[in-house]
């Protein structure tokens, strides 16, 4: 699937510490959001280790996006919070990852593939900012 609760989660974090102007500490964020605090935390470690989020530590604490947000894809936020590529099918995006090794005969393969990289276009055209509300 692929949008799980952490793909959401992940979103509705960085709208929210995007729209900040200091680093937002996770009891914020869990706290605004509604969003269980241990879940949250590892969400948002996988976004610092991946460079999507500065952590800060300390009384002053937390977290701010590392960069700007028209420069941050929801393809690569996705990917991020998820630890994967993104796949909304179970078919491989490339014919050599094909788990039953017959993309080169496979009647659906191509069309389930070629649907993969059109919606892989469209989430990396899409900015953070283009969701945030200003």
């Amino acid at each position: 699937m692929l949008f799980t609760k952490a793909s959401e989660y992940a979103l509705l974090s960085l709208i929210l510490i995007s729209q900040k102007s200091s680093p937002v500490d996770v009891d914020t964020i869990s706290n605004e959001l509604k969003i269980s605090k241990s879940f949250l935390a590892k969400i948002l470690q996988n976004l610092a280790k991946d460079g999507v989020l500065k952590s800060f530590k300390g009384a002053n604490g937390g977290f701010a996006l590392n960069g700007e947000p028209e420069n941050l894809s929801i393809k690569k936020i996705i990917e991020c919070a998820e630890k994967r590529e993104l796949s909304v099918f179970e078919c491989s995006s490339s014919a050599l990852g094909c788990p039953s090794n017959k993309a080169s005969s496979c009647q659906i393969w191509s069309m389930f593939s070629g649907l993969q990289g059109k919606i892989d276009e469209m989430l990396d055209a899409i900015k953070l900012s283009d969701i945030v509300k200003k």
